[in-house]
């Protein structure tokens, strides 16, 4: 390897070294078997096992020829490694390798002096313990673990058809770095098996310090290749089909663009990768977070890799197992519609959406971001994705803070049991551990409340879900036309009511009066915008009263009406989640997310 050590001081590096080389294994090989053969025909077998220094007693003309060539060969050995080690030691400190090394850094075409005090002092070290007996077998199991890393990167690179692997030497086959990297580490054990344990320990603790501080470099990793044909691979068994509901993963994706402005040089809203986090067991499976750069893509290219590289920085401090990515769209509808549609591949794409519920959409902009919503929404519906909103995310709990209370589920309409299967996921996380689930069923009052009750309890049984089932009846808005009233025995509610009655009215006159104005006409459903604001308020009015300790609310998303403008479905959410400080809406999507079957 001492043509390596300097190739930065060979003219032609990729002709040089192959020859130098060969031709120097081809040498030494040649003299080694004549030396056997020699020494064979001058000496008994007793001899050649007893007399250390045979050579000057069989020398001729006198032994003292001897004893000059061992010290000449000693020094040209030495002043040969002098030469090359600190030349190597300099270029892995360059390479930022190993970072600890960057006090040996040499610019190019200059004397590693450092590196050469270094490699004198360590030699000079070995010397004084006056044992090469003693150091012979660490430097040799260096050199064979050398060897061995040599021919396992050639073993990995030639087996996995790295399109970068071009060999000028043809005559080669993956099997025979195999069979030298194989027999590298039999002759480490043969030497000394206590060395070779303790020689292939520190070189996984490099291998590990490298992967965890090391910059990349030119160098690349064979391991890297590895890793790729084995992730085409996976990627390939698992196949386009639907997956059974027992080896179903939530693949979330993070829609990091907020609804108002994030302090400068902050990517995210700082609680998302929290929440991210908390719908994944023990922290393992993939996160997507993508965000949206309005404009032309030509020129906020470069802008939106910067804004992905610190959406990345962000996903690492946040300790979340994610990727980053950035979309330049005309808007934010266009980008999202086209996420939705090529984010991921096979069974790997995103199969739930999280967003921030937009608190602020009346005081910011209130047309833009109803229809933004509502249209996100709508496609994540259509391309069959799962839609959790997060209210109250500022007050979202983090890794530590300790919850305590219970985790409420509204379970309105069937989901393919992915709310369940959310509650489950957050007690996995030490925030709330201590939290019980109670699920509430709401139906109509003309339910058999008991009979039902039982049902869900067998349904949960069956999941080996644990927790508390309790019914509630709710007038139909039918049977409230009949009595006329709203029975929620709150006032603000009632005043809450009516304000939003009074927008809808206000807002609707203004748009007959611009259809007006050009030409069209629009119709409006009142009884259908009545009956969605009384439901609304009904099942606020009984989340409160029944969930207003609860650490955490989970409720069924209702889908965005057809024929109703945004504006309408803004005001029916807000209704929804008034005074709820930390409420998840779930919308499920055609696939059930878990199983019957043991």
């Amino acid at each position: 390897m001492a043509g390596s050590n300097r190739s930065a001081s060979l003219r032609d590096t990729q002709r040089s070294i192959p020859i130098g080389t060969l031709a120097a294994i081809g040498t030494t090989t040649v003299m080694y078997l004549v030396s056997v053969l020699m020494f064979g025909a001058v000496a008994t077998r007793e001899a050649l096992l007893t007399d250390r220094l045979l050579t000057a007693t069989v020398a001729w003309p006198v032994p003292a020829v001897i004893y000059i060539g061992i010290i000449l060969s000693t020094l040209g050995a030495a002043l040969q490694s002098l030469t090359g080690a600190p030349r190597l030691l300099a270029a892995i400190a360059n390479d930022d390798i190993i970072p600890i090394l960057k006090y040996f850094k040499a610019a190019d075409s200059t004397e590693p002096y450092l590196a050469t005090l270094f490699t004198a002092f360590i030699c000079a070290a070995c010397v004084v313990l006056g044992n090469i007996d003693l150091i012979s077998p660490v430097i040799t199991m260096f050199f064979l673990l050398c060897y061995a890393g040599v021919n396992l990167s050639c073993f990995l690179l030639d087996l996995l058809d790295a399109p970068s692997w071009r060999p000028r030497w043809k005559f080669h086959h993956w099997s025979l770095s195999l069979i030298g990297a194989m027999l590298c580490i039999v002759i480490m054990f043969l030497i000394s098996w206590t060395f070779t344990i303790v020689s292939l320990a520190l070189a996984s603790l490099l291998y590990y310090y490298v992967c965890l501080k090391g910059k990349a470099g030119d160098w690349g990793d064979g391991f890297k290749s590895a890793y790729f044909q084995l992730a085409l691979r996976s990627l390939r068994s698992l196949g386009a089909n639907q997956v059974h509901p027992k080896n179903w993963y939530p693949i979330p994706l993070i829609f990091c663009r907020p609804w108002g402005k994030l302090p400068e040089n902050v990517p995210c809203h700082p609680k998302l990768a929290d929440f991210a986090n908390c719908m994944k067991k023990k922290g393992r499976g993939m996160s997507i977070f993508v965000s949206i750069l309005d404009g032309d893509y030509n020129e906020k290219a470069e802008e939106a890799k910067v804004a992905c590289r610190q959406l990345g920085a962000y996903i690492d401090y946040k300790n979340c197992e994610g990727v980053a990515e950035i979309i330049v769209a005309e808007n934010m509808q266009e980008g999202f519609r086209g996420i939705v549609q090529t984010m991921g591949l096979g069974n790997l794409k995103p199969n739930i959406v999280v967003m921030r519920y937009p608190e602020i959409w009346r005081q910011e902009n209130s047309k833009e971001i109803s229809e933004t919503f509502v249209s996100i929404i709508n496609d994540c519906i259509v391309a069959n994705k799962a839609v959790v909103t997060v209210k109250g995310l500022d007050e979202w709990p983090g890794e530590y803070q300790k919850q305590y209370g219970t985790i409420d589920l509204y379970w309105i309409v069937r989901d393919g049991g992915l709310m369940l299967l959310l509650s489950q996921l957050l007690l996995t996380k030490e925030s709330f551990e201590s939290c019980k689930i109670q699920v509430f069923c709401i139906a109509e009052e003309d339910t058999e409340a008991e009979e039902l009750k039982t049902d869900v309890k067998k349904f949960l049984y069956d999941l080996r879900m644990q927790a508390e089932v309790i019914v509630i009846t709710m007038k139909s808005w039918e049977a409230h036309k009949e009595d006329q009233g709203l029975e929620t025995g709150r006032e603000d509610a009632m005043e809450a009511f009516s304000r939003a009655r009074k927008r809808i009215a206000l807002q609707a006159a203004d748009m007959k009066r611009k259809m007006n104005a050009e030409g069209g006409s629009t119709s409006i459903n009142e009884h259908q915008v009545n009956k969605f604001l009384y439901t609304t308020l009904k099942l606020n009015a009984t989340i409160l009263r029944y969930s207003r300790m609860a650490a955490v609310v989970l409720v069924s998303l209702p889908p965005p009406p057809p024929n109703h403008p945004p504006y309408f479905y803004m005001e029916y959410m807000d209704l929804l989640v008034e005074n709820i400080p930390r409420l998840l809406m779930v919308r499920g999507y055609r696939k059930d997310v878990v199983t019957l079957f043991t």
